[in-house]
């Protein structure tokens, strides 16, 4: 079958280890199902794991991707859940110490079919597109559980979002916008903090600005670059909600006073269960969201893909149709 793989690695030329070519069609092992795709979302993790980080070298050739949508054997449209836990667990999977994605224990979407754990199929909603199907399973899930699970936000309420124009940039404000939060966000770029306001976001501001009022949550994907920024635009008992560190996680000054003098929270936050995954896609429909695509291609041409994101000229998701 076509597939999109990690041949080798490399943390100065990741795209140099990609391969889009023909790898063996899924072995199928108990409690797991295959799934024909339709439609895979390209995601930051699928350039981190060509540079090395999180997928061992010993486990390539890996077929990318966490990203997908298609049909199951019985003629159901579904989406796939990407977190897959570990044998036994039971609870809430985004706890489990030994969770993996996939792409990283188990090869993931960018390919013609993918084996998954039967539970990990999510009905697809009737008016929910292929494409936008596809960008749900990461970053939009990872947007939901931080703003609706972590954050503990009410309607009303000001979100700031560090970083404008990423996957999980554009679904916080998007979703956000729809759950009647008023979203800001902060960008070094002004066409994509202009384009932020378009989907739904009230204002942009540069980057590391000076905020007209502080807001009661943050939504930190940037991590040492705006962590200071971050505990001084919040109100006091306020929320910073921690899904990455695009920047590094060493910041300058930890800003520990300010922390516990104002009553900060600091709240961790990755993926997301199957459950919101079903909340998420139910919520995308009803609210008719229309999640932003930056590009749709074949996954034949995966490789332009790649580049895009890999060059950070990319706002939105980058759906690959699989034929």
């Amino acid at each position: 079958m076509l597939a999109v793989y990690a041949a080798r690695q490399s943390a100065d030329d990741p795209l140099s280890g990609l391969e889009v070519g023909e790898r063996p069609e899924p072995q199928v092992r108990e409690g797991w199902t295959t799934v024909s795709l339709k439609t895979a979302g390209l995601n930051h993790h699928d350039v981190w794991s060509l540079r090395g980080v999180g997928l061992p070298a010993d486990r390539l050739p890996m077929i990318l991707g966490c990203d997908g949508a298609g049909i199951d054997p019985d003629g159901n449209e579904v989406i796939v859940h990407a977190v897959v836990p570990s044998d036994g667990w039971r609870g809430d999977e985004t706890l489990d110490p030994r969770r993996t994605l996939l792409s990283e224990l188990h090869d993931g979407t960018l390919a013609q079919q993918v084996a998954v754990p039967t539970g990990n199929l999510v009905p697809k909603p009737e008016g929910l597109s292929w494409e936008h199907a596809a960008c749900l399973s990461t970053a939009w899930l990872t947007a939901y559980r931080m703003l609706f699970t972590q954050a503990g936000l009410t309607p009303g309420a000001t979100v700031l979002v560090q970083g404008a124009g990423g996957g999980v940039a554009t679904a916080l404000v998007q979703l956000g916008e729809a759950a009647g939060y008023r979203m800001w966000v902060t960008t070094r770029d002004e066409a994509k903090g202009k384009r932020a306001v378009d989907i739904g976001a009230d204002r942009a501001f540069a980057s590391g600005e000076r905020l007209p009022e502080r807001v009661d949550a943050v939504m930190e994907t940037v991590g040492a670059a705006t962590w200071s920024h971050s505990v001084n635009s919040l109100n006091p008992g306020g929320a910073i909600v921690i899904s990455g560190a695009t920047s590094g996680d060493a910041p300058a000054k930890a800003e520990l006073t300010k922390i516990f003098f104002k009553q900060l929270r600091v709240l961790g936050s990755t993926m997301g269960t199957r459950s919101e995954l079903e909340r998420l896609a139910a919520f995308v429909t009803q609210q008719g969201i229309e999640p932003v695509v930056d590009s749709v291609m074949p996954l034949e041409q995966a490789r332009d893909g790649f580049a895009t994101m890999a060059g950070g000229d990319v706002f939105g998701k980058v759906v690959f149709t699989v034929s």
